[in-house]
């Protein structure tokens, strides 16, 4: 018997080096030893968000019907009101070319005119305006002596802003010559009127504009050729 001093014979080392903790084997190795690389995996494509396209869709819709609610309140509104004393209410006969009967989508803007007919009446605008043959009008005229006449309903289509009949309250402006500026009783008036407008018929005083705005046509004239006096004109009617 071996000696207890005697070492006993080292066992035979298995095949393949071992590695150093936390190395992943050698590619020839890993082949070796039969073990496959990781794979990749392939992202999964999402699928299309078909309920969310849904959702959004009736929104729109849901917030379109409440547009058209607001609106059609605000139409019936425009058809309860009473204008003040000072205006002279003349409504156009219903064969009036300008008085179409179609009731406003709602009422955004207020659109300033003016008649280009230099020395022209309110009284004289509105005649003119109740033809069967007249396809012009507008909701109010100012007159030279500051005098103010309905021709339209006030929830109903005027034929004076074009694309904008739909939505908005015009007034024609009369004035004494070419230029297109108004006097003095006039523009009074017409600041007044604006005024009463805005805070009756739910309309911000930002919201009042020019015809020139909409179609780009010089109207009314001294506005546009003097945007110093629209400006002056905007904040006399933010004051009153």
């Amino acid at each position: 018997m071996p000696s207890e001093t005697q070492q006993r014979p080292r066992q035979p080392r298995p095949a393949g080096k071992r590695q150093p903790p936390g190395r992943s084997p050698a590619k020839g190795q890993a082949a070796r030893t039969g073990s496959r690389p990781p794979q990749r995996r392939r992202k999964k494509k999402k699928p299309f968000p078909y309920q969310t396209v849904i959702l959004g869709l009736v929104l729109l819709v849901l917030l379109g019907i409440a547009a058209n609610l607001t609106n059609f309140g605000q139409v019936g509104k425009l058809g309860r009101l009473h204008v003040p004393l000072w205006v002279d209410k003349q409504i156009l006969h219903e064969t009036a070319g300008g008085r179409p009967g179609t009731k406003l989508d709602g009422v955004k803007d207020i659109a300033i005119h003016y008649v280009a007919n230099p020395g022209s009446t309110a009284q004289n605008n509105h005649d003119y305006f109740d033809q069967p043959e007249t396809q012009v009008s507008a909701h109010f005229v100012v007159g030279l002596e500051g005098e103010v006449i309905q021709c339209i309903p006030l929830d109903e289509v005027s034929y004076a802003t074009n694309d904008r009949n739909k939505d908005t309250i015009s007034i024609e402006v009369c004035h004494p010559d070419e230029t297109g500026q108004f006097n003095q009783e006039t523009y009074d008036s017409l600041v007044k009127l604006t005024a009463w407008l805005c805070d009756n018929c739910g309309i911000s005083r930002k919201d009042v504009i020019r015809h020139y705005d909409v179609t780009g046509k010089p109207c009314p004239l001294y506005f546009v050729d003097h945007p110093d006096a629209w400006e002056q004109f905007l904040k006399d009617v933010k004051k009153y």
